[in-house]
């Protein structure tokens, strides 16, 4: 998938105009040790562009102002932010705008710890926020900020091993929370927790681990045909009961929920049809969505199935204004995610799928129509914003209404995650 992009580059003669007004926002999680969501890394930008040309001050001050526009418990999903900032707009004390206990001010290559800066990080700590130094240097006179700091980054890609140790040993000792951050590797990931890192930042989690002849198992399969019937509109009863029974877990779940609150209703059922049937068709399409792909993610992070929803809805919503097929497109981007899920490859697991042939080159990474809203998600998430742009003129989709796409599906992946 590639390396995600940063957003404040160099200092240079840049503008932050976009050409059709649209603002990007996308979010990084920032996961523990056992992988679950400790924070969201925020990026922004105002045009498609992957340079930025804007000075890095008025990047940062665009930044904020996005964050305030789009609402950091939306963006966040309640849990902290990782702000990008400048020193300037530290000691300007602009960042004030934003809510202190879910704001994390993050600070990159600070050049020199000056007696203002020191004073406005040490201020703003006061006020409940938290201080992030990002691409972690061992520099003269950074103490202070040390001081003041309750997290420090440290960037796989651009450090050594050598490097990276010696930062962790001028560190020791310090009450600072440890992020390894580009981190694209299970190698990685496991290198970042032997040296002592408590938090980490990049997807390696959605990269499969390839175990020697692992084989997609039997049950999974039924899973997926089972998710192909329910995009169906005219869902047939019959079919659909042959595919629940050889799923007990699924069928288990359907007679929890007939004498739940959510159906309000006290019966006995004697078949697996009737069991359906009592249900009811829409509720039965959303519980075995969300049971499936919460099953297949058994022993993963919540932020792989998080990301499998959100890739699925939009997919699907954005397929109305391309001449795709939404409920094929919703499988594609939901299945997109089910090699990392399994840890198992794509070449093995994609000839079993119940799909037709071209989407399952689409899953394989075939540069195919079918999958060219997927390819648009995958440059979006790692904030490639040109290649976005390029794929949106590409597929004729003008750039507002695949952000608008996106953040529906961010709003309905939480709806369903919450609901299972």
């Amino acid at each position: 998938m590639g390396v995600p992009v940063e957003l404040i580059a160099d200092p240079g003669p840049r503008s932050i105009e976009s050409r059709d007004g649209v603002r990007y926002v996308t979010r990084q999680p920032i996961l523990d040790l056992h992988s679950k969501v400790h924070a969201y890394q925020l990026l922004f930008s105002d045009g498609p562009e992957t340079v930025l040309r804007a000075d890095r001050e008025s990047a940062a001050r665009a930044m904020i102002d996005n964050t305030l526009i789009f609402g950091l418990g939306k963006l966040a999903s309640g849990l902290p932010a990782f702000v990008q900032c400048t020193a300037e707009t530290l000691t300007d004390a602009l960042v004030q705008v934003l809510p202190s206990g879910m704001t994390v001010l993050e600070l990159e290559d600070a050049a020199e710890a000056s007696p203002q800066l020191v004073a406005a990080c040490r201020n703003l700590k006061a006020a409940g926020y938290r201080l992030a130094l990002g691409r972690f240097a061992w520099k003269k006179g950074i103490e202070p900020l040390l001081e003041a700091a309750a997290y420090v980054k440290v960037d796989f890609a651009r450090t050594k091993a050598p490097d990276r140790r010696m930062a962790l040993r001028w560190l020791e000792g310090r009450p600072i929370t440890l992020v390894a951050e580009q981190v694209q590797t299970q190698d990685e990931f496991k290198q970042a927790r032997d040296d002592g890192f408590a938090l980490v930042q990049g997807f390696y989690f959605c990269r499969p681990v390839l175990l020697e002849n692992r084989k997609v198992p039997a049950n999974r399969i039924a899973q997926i045909e089972i998710l192909r019937a329910l995009q169906d509109p005219s869902l047939n009863l019959h079919r659909l009961t042959q595919l629940v029974k050889r799923d007990m877990s699924l069928t288990y779940r359907i007679l929890r929920m007939i004498n739940s609150p959510i159906c309000a209703m006290q019966q006995e059922v004697t078949s697996v049809q009737a069991a359906l049937l009592a249900v009811g068709e829409d509720t039965f399409r959303r519980m075995a969505t969300v049971a499936i792909t919460s099953e297949m993610n058994a022993g993963q992070t919540s932020e792989l199935l998080r990301m499998a929803f959100v890739r699925g809805r939009f997919c699907e919503l954005a397929a109305r204004f391309c001449a795709l097929d939404c409920t094929e497109q919703y499988l594609l981007g939901l299945l997109s995610l089910l090699p990392a899920m399994l840890r198992t490859s794509v070449r093995e697991l994609a000839p079993l799928l119940p799909l037709r042939e071209v989407i399952r080159r689409a899953l394989s990474g075939d540069d195919v129509a079918e999958r060219r809203l997927l390819l648009w998600l995958e440059h979006y998430e790692l904030a490639d914003w040109e290649a976005c742009d390029a794929i949106g003129s590409r597929i004729g989709m003008a750039a507002g209404k695949l952000f608008d796409c996106y953040q529906e599906a961010v709003v309905w992946a939480e709806a369903a995650l919450y609901f299972s």
